[in-house]
């Protein structure tokens, strides 16, 4: 029985890895373009999606396994805002339908505890992509000014640090 949710768990683990370093990918791209807004919601959802890769493993832990740290995709090089934002999307979205299968399936394994666990990152998944469909909604309908409003009050004299860093 353990094994079978140990293997769920490293592929959950892996997919958050994924996410982690695509989300700080985009962090970091949308800070150089001067989007700090966008910049901080991918860094916060990035340090979300660790703290679920925390949950995963100590999970797995308990459970007798061993933590597998292989990330499942590679970071697809994405600037373009928009992009990012439906990158995003995809990425969320893929990942409540997973985790939806993962607690069904630990819940026929007699695993309620995992059940449980996974039931949670679902509303957490579903709550990113509620966050990155809004800024896409603001993109579309506002265009370059919404980009614009990104940068104000980034204009920091050369060397300062960058506001809320």
């Amino acid at each position: 029985m353990h094994e079978k949710t140990i293997g769920i768990l490293n592929k959950a683990i892996a997919d958050e890895l994924s996410a982690v370093n695509q989300y700080m990918y985009f962090h970091f791209h949308c800070d150089d373009q001067g989007y700090a807004p966008l910049s901080a919601l991918f860094k916060r959802t990035a340090i979300t999606e660790m703290t679920h890769t925390e949950k995963l493993a100590e999970r797995i832990l308990f459970l007798g396994g061993d933590v597998e740290m292989t990330a499942l995709h590679p970071v697809e090089q994405i600037r373009d805002v928009a992009k990012m934002l439906a990158k995003a999307k995809k990425m969320e979205s893929a990942g409540a339908t997973d985790y939806n299968k993962f607690a069904l399936e630990c819940s026929t394994l007699g695993d309620s505890v995992t059940k449980r666990l996974f039931e949670e990152l679902v509303a957490d998944e579903e709550s990113h992509y509620d966050n990155f469909d809004k800024q896409e909604q603001h993109l579309e309908k506002f265009g370059e000014q919404f980009l614009a409003l990104q940068s104000v009050g980034r204009a920091a004299p050369s060397g300062a640090e960058h506001p809320g860093d």
